[in-house]
């Protein structure tokens, strides 16, 4: 459904550990996939993809070789210009789609919050 495809895309941007691959520039295949796994949608591992730009990076559950420089570049090169990174997680062969925003943990985003104070 629509809700748990949703439900998936947000679990996958709020995951500390994929923020940061995103920030280190590492195409962490491992990270999204487990985010997915613990959002609490229940799908079979077979189905699950992860794809980052145009690079699939998982089919069928399973890791796929690809080229890790060119991943490493394609973060390096998209987070230079705008900061937006397409990652496409699959888990099923469904008509629900999600979609979802998040951002990266940097070292300065930790340490401005813990010394920020109320």
């Amino acid at each position: 459904t629509d809700a748990e495809a949703r439900q998936v895309a947000r679990s996958v941007v709020g995951s500390s550990l994929a923020k940061s691959a995103m920030f280190g520039h590492d195409p962490n295949w491992g990270r999204l996939a487990a985010a997915a796994g613990y959002s609490g949608v229940d799908f079979d591992q077979a189905d699950l993809g992860v794809q980052m730009g145009t690079m699939p990076l998982m089919a069928k559950g399973q890791p796929l070789d690809f080229d890790k420089v060119a991943a490493n570049q394609y973060l390096k090169d998209t987070c230079s210009k705008h900061g937006t990174v397409y990652v496409k997680v699959t888990v099923g062969q469904g008509a629900g789609r999600g979609f979802a925003w998040g951002c990266d943990l940097s070292y300065d985003y930790v340490k401005i919050n813990a010394e920020y104070t109320t």
